[in-house]
């Protein structure tokens, strides 16, 4: 659906996206993670035909980026958000709406229909003819959203969605995706919220103007961490460290009173693990698996990135 062969941007000396080479599949959602300037918001803008691309090639729905006549038909399938939310402030979230759902050559009903159904999923039926100027941050930020799909797009583009918001919108916009993801969206997510893209994408490629890495959460963590098994003692001595040692071909660190292990299955091992202790004359206070949050990815990634 969405696809992206050594993809590169350049301004002048400055290459702001090197080389990026992806896919995403239909009805998936794919999240962008990395720091500021990492290259998020330019990819996205050279995929949705807003700026030209240096060098490579990049694709949605089968129509090339590229291409003058293509690119106009991308524009019919896709939905953006981008990050400023470039409302009329004087209109009001009805007009806004239908406004921008004229350009899509909606019928009357059909833009009727939506601009209801989409003000009322996101709570802002009440306000629909109140001008957006007076609306908070939270306010505009949901009637972009609406403005987004109001065309009814099976591709969305999200660039930091819920940057600036206080918790209660960011939920709501939160939520809100969770539905276009039933609904079998492709949905492009650029975020730093890491708790967002655990808990919204199906995979996740971690960016700093070049890809660094690309899987599903759980991938990430294991490529970068792999399993651990975590015991903790009353003490650990030399002979409880040689008899680990000699029952997993795995590292074995010790960090005071506990020891790291890496396992390949822990559900297998960690029972020998246990009885080789014991029989050392160790005292376990507790054996758990190591689990690394996304949080944990992120920063090792891009920390050890240059």
């Amino acid at each position: 659906m969405i696809d992206a062969v050594n993809l590169t941007k350049k301004f002048k000396d400055i290459t702001a996206v090197d080389g990026l080479t992806f896919h995403v599949d239909e009805g998936e959602v794919f999240g962008f993670l990395g720091p500021n300037g990492a290259g998020k918001t330019t990819t996205v803008r050279m995929l949705c035909c807003l700026i030209a691309r240096t060098s490579g090639e990049s694709r949605i729905a089968g129509y090339d980026t590229g291409n003058d006549s293509d690119s106009l038909k991308i524009r019919k399938i896709i939905g953006l958000i981008p990050e400023n939310v470039g409302l009329y402030g004087e209109l009001s979230a009805y007009r806004n709406l239908d406004f921008y759902a004229r350009l899509y050559d909606r019928t009357e009903q059909q833009r009727k229909e939506s601009i209801e159904r989409l003000l009322r999923l996101l709570g802002l039926w009440e306000k629909k003819d109140h001008p957006v100027g007076t609306f908070s941050k939270g306010m505009k930020q949901k009637v972009a959203i609406a403005r987004a799909l109001v065309h009814d797009p099976g591709i969305l583009f999200l660039d930091e969605p819920t940057a600036n918001l206080d918790p209660g919108a960011a939920k709501t916009v939160r939520d809100f995706i969770l539905e276009l993801k039933k609904e079998k969206k492709t949905i492009f997510l650029n975020t730093h919220n890491l708790e967002e893209a655990q808990k919204l994408c199906d995979r996740i490629g971690i960016l700093k103007t070049h890809l660094l890495r690309i899987g599903t959460p759980e991938e990430l963590k294991e490529a970068l961490w792999g399993s651990k098994t975590v015991i903790g003692l009353e003490e650990v001595s030399d002979m409880i460290v040689a008899a680990v040692k000699q029952h997993t071909s795995g590292k074995v660190v010790v960090e005071d009173h506990r020891l790291v292990i890496d396992v390949k299955n822990a559900g297998q091992e960690n029972p020998g693990l246990v009885q080789a202790i014991v029989a050392a004359g160790g005292r376990i206070q507790f054996v758990q698996e190591f689990s690394p949050t996304l949080e944990d990815v992120y920063l090792k990634t891009v920390r050890e990135t240059p």
